[in-house]
This record gives C-alpha cells, sequence and structure tokens, in this order.
C-alpha cells in the first residue's frame, strides 16, 4: 500500500550512520545501531516531520558491492557476525532498492570519516538511474576539517554534499530544509481514518515469521532464511483487508532471556517486546515439525503479559504425515502445553504453500473484534447472579464471599471491576469460575480479560 505521506529512503553502503540519521530524524531509538557492517537487513519504517511536513523514513539495509563487505570488523569478536553479514548482500541490495522505488526522495549517506571510496561511487552508479530526488550526507562530518573535506563527495555526481553529523545533530536542519522542499505536496484533510488494528507475528527463531508476512502480503516484503536470527528489528506494513486497515509487524525471533546473546541479538529481543506492547493481537507461531516447546509457551507468557489478543499459528503444517485424528490431537497438545491460552484460536497453515494462509487475517480481526466488545452492566450483573446462585463460593475462616455488583470499566482488554465484601476471599478458582461464565454469555475469543475484585464502600444494595 502506497502511504499517504511523502517517504524518503536513506541509502549508502554500510556502516556509514545510516540508522543513527534514521533515529535521529524519528526522534527515538528504533533501528539498530552497532559498529558491524551488515547490521540493518530489512526495511525499517518510521514517521518524522520538518517545519511542518510530514513524512515517513525508511531505513535500509546497505547496499553494497558485489565483491564483499565494505570495510573490516571492529573486532575479532565481530568476525562471526560480519561473515553471516556476507550472505545477506543480495537480499540487503534488493531491500533498499525496493525502498527506492517507493521514495519520493533519497538521501545517500557516505562517511566524512573515511572519504570518498569506491563502493560509494558504485552505489551513487545505481542512483543515478533514479528519477528522483537524491541528497548526499556526508556523515560523520563533526570537525571542520571534515566539513571541508565534504566537497570531494560532489564527484559522485549527485549534486553538492550536505555535512552532517548524525551522533550529535549538527548540519541535520540544512539536510531536512532541502529534502522537504523537494517533497510532492500530500493530502492534509481532516477527516479522521479509521483506527489500524495492529498484528505482530511472534515466536521463537526460525518458525517462519517472515514467510508468513510474505505470504500475507504476497510480495518479498521481509528478508527469508534459514539462518535463525534474519529478523533483527521490527517492521511494520500497513495494508488494507475487507476496507480493514491493518498494521502488520513482523519482529525478530524471541528467546528465553538466559538464551539472548548480548549486543545486537538483545536489543532485537526489547524491541520485539516494544512491539508485542503496541499491538492489538499477535500471531503467535509454533513450527509444527517440533511441536510446542517450552520457548513456545515463554513467548506467549510476554504477549499474555500485556493482556494482547492472540492467535496460535501452526505454521509448517505440510511437512507432517496426517491422518484424520492428526488436527484434533495436535490441537489437544496445545491446549495441554498452554493450559492459559484455552480460549485462544488455533490455526494450521503452511507460508510456504499458502496452505490456510486466508484464514489468518479473519481470525486475528475477529480476536481483535472481540478485545473492544462491551458487556452492559445489566447483562454483566444477570450473569453474576446467575453464578452466583448456580455455584456458591468457599468460604474462609468461616466467612463467606459477597458479590453485590459488577461492571465493565474499559476495553482492549475487556476489563471488569466486581464489588464484594471482601476481595481477600475470592480464592483463584471461584475467579476463574466467574472468568468461565462470562466467556459462556461472550466468549473474547483470543482475549484476555481482567477481573478486579473491590470492596463496596458504600451502602449500596
Amino acid at each position: 500500500m502506497t502511504p499517504r505521506k511523502p517517504v524518503v529512503a536513506l541509502v549508502g553502503r554500510p556502516n556509514v550512520g545510516k540508522s543513527t540519521l534514521f533515529n535521529r530524524l524519528i526522534g527515538r531509538r528504533t533501528a539498530i545501531v552497532e559498529d558491524v557492517p551488515g547490521t540493518t537487513r530489512d526495511r525499517i519504517y518510521g514517521e518524522s516531520d520538518w517545519n511542518g511536513v510530514a513524512f515517513v523514513v525508511i531505513d535500509t539495509g546497505g547496499l553494497e558491492a558485489p565483491t564483499g563487505l565494505a570495510g573490516e570488523p571492529s573486532s575479532p569478536a565481530n568476525l562471526a557476525l560480519a561473515t553471516d553479514s556476507a550472505l545477506f548482500v543480495e537480499h540487503i541490495q534488493n531491500q533498499a532498492r525496493l525502498a527506492m522505488e517507493e521514495a519520493d526522495a533519497i538521501i545517500l549517506v557516505v562517511d566524512g570519516k573515511e572519504g570518498l571510496t569506491a563502493a560509494d561511487l558504485d552505489v551513487a552508479e545505481v542512483l543515478r538511474t533514479t528519477q528522483k530526488p537524491v541528497f548526499v550526507a556526508v556523515n560523520k562530518a563533526e570537525s571542520e576539517q571534515r566539513r571541508l573535506d565534504a566537497v570531494e563527495f560532489w564527484n559522485l555526481g549527485l549534486g553538492e554534499p550536505i555535512p552532517i553529523s548524525a551522533y550529535h545533530g549538527h548540519g541535520v536542519g540544512d539536510l531536512l530544509d532541502a529534502v522537504v522542499a523537494a517533497l510532492p505536496p500530500h493530502p492534509t484533510d481532516d477527516e479522521e481514518e479509521d483506527e489500524a488494528v495492529s498484528i505482530a507475528i511472534v515466536g521463537r527463531p526460525n518458525v517462519g515469521k517472515s514467510s508468513l508476512l510474505n505470504a500475507l502480503l504476497g510480495t518479498e516484503r521481509a528478508i527469508v532464511s534459514e539462518v535463525p536470527g534474519t529478523t533483527r528489528d521490527p517492521i511494520d506494513t500497513h495494508v488494507v483487508y475487507n476496507r480493514q486497515k491493518i498494521v502488520l509487524i513482523d519482529t525478530a525471533g524471541i528467546r528465553r532471556r538466559g538464551k539472548v546473546e548480548p549486543g545486537i541479538e538483545k536489543y532485537s529481543v526489547l524491541r520485539s517486546m516494544r512491539s508485542i506492547d503496541r499491538a492489538d493481537v499477535a500471531l503467535l507461531l509454533i513450527d509444527a515439525t517440533e511441536g510446542v516447546t517450552a520457548q513456545d509457551a515463554h513467548v506467549a507468557g510476554y504477549v499474555l503479559e500485556k493482556y494482547k489478543g492472540v492467535v496460535v499459528v501452526v505454521n509448517k503444517w505440510d511437512a507432517l504425515e496426517k491422518d484424520a485424528y492428526t488436527m484434533h490431537n495436535f490441537t489437544e497438545m496445545v491446549r495441554q502445553e498452554l493450559q492459559f491460552l484455552s480460549y485462544v484460536p488455533v490455526i494450521y497453515i503452511s507460508a510456504r504453500t499458502g496452505q490456510r494462509i486466508h484464514t489468518v487475517l479473519p481470525t486475528a480481526l475477529e480476536v481483535a473484534e472481540a478485545r473492544r466488545h462491551r458487556l452492559s452492566t445489566s447483562e454483566l450483573n444477570e450473569l453474576l447472579r446467575a453464578a452466583y446462585d448456580a455455584t456458591s463460593p468457599p468460604g474462609k475462616g468461616g466467612r463467606v464471599l459477597r458479590i453485590y455488583y459488577g461492571t465493565q470499566v474499559s476495553i482492549e482488554p475487556p476489563t471488569f471491576v466486581i464489588f464484594v465484601n471482601d476481595p481477600e476471599l475470592v480464592h483463584f478458582s471461584y475467579e476463574r469460575y466467574l472468568e468461565n461464565q462470562i466467556r459462556a454469555y461472550y466468549p473474547f475469543t483470543g482475549t484476555p480479560i481482567r477481573l478486579i475484585f473491590r470492596q463496596r464502600t458504600s451502602n449500596r444494595k
């Protein structure tokens, strides 16, 4: 989907500071910044504005010369990571070219500290084929001498180089003045857009999250590889499905805390957690060939800690030999291993073949709708009275729990406040019983609900 706002793409060879400039433009730390070439692999989107002009910024993987990585690893410890990045050179180039196709303006970021390189000339040769306006940002030009030396980048043939320091912010205003002046006008109507449903694709590494995203979009939106951990940054993709606006969020694989490596992987997991925090629904992917693992339960715990809607998506279903009972038995196993997800729908797909992909978004939207459902006070109190009359609560120390009334105070997640004589008398089993009675009346498919018990402070009967 073409964004309504103009789009500015940041391109350039690896390790010139594109992600630092991206974070500077959007005003928060979103892209991973590390002194290792090839850290940013996929396109990362963010929103920015300058002098009242709003636009979308795309951070890309480094455009790279075919001969190999530009620059050397900063330390022997980073050698393996740099070698790993070499596997993604062609993918990274494709991601950057796709971003250039989407962009209304392009910022070529170069390194003022290293000076003009052959790789910069190769990138410039690619950019000269576009009709889009291109701006040369000479980064790391903190000193007066580097600002003067920036003139050598005239040799790129892309116009006047603009010296900046993305880290300190020097010169970024001059760069943005030039960029926004070249952006096309965009609609500024005050009509409120329909609220989009945010759907995060989550799971442990290498269960097919990026493959599912690509299958849903029908195009190569994210890099897909058999190497676990390919996706490091959360990716937002805006789509429309049956007139409903949706934001699809692809995330890095989440491991248990003890298995998270320091550095880039650590930051990726933290960003994945923040992605879950801003999502309405999480698609929890499980590998059908491996079954439910402890890590799957751990990821589910992350999601439910935030009271998000959940759809369990069993991927690679085509890889199993099946009979008439396979799906039923697998579902029972999911229910048993993830006991707290008894209200969550389980669907079976193959992102590789497209099997049942058409069920994913409708199920996620059903869960999103359930998160927004509101029971009237009369409905809630009627079912609370019926539940209390059908099953009396257990006593404690000769005292018995009394339920006076309840009300739903919020949605997303559905939250109910129930006034009682003493909250300490509410046994966890009876709380679960009341939740089940509420779900029997309205299932709240896929979404956790919150029950808050408060002591009545008035004489209201």
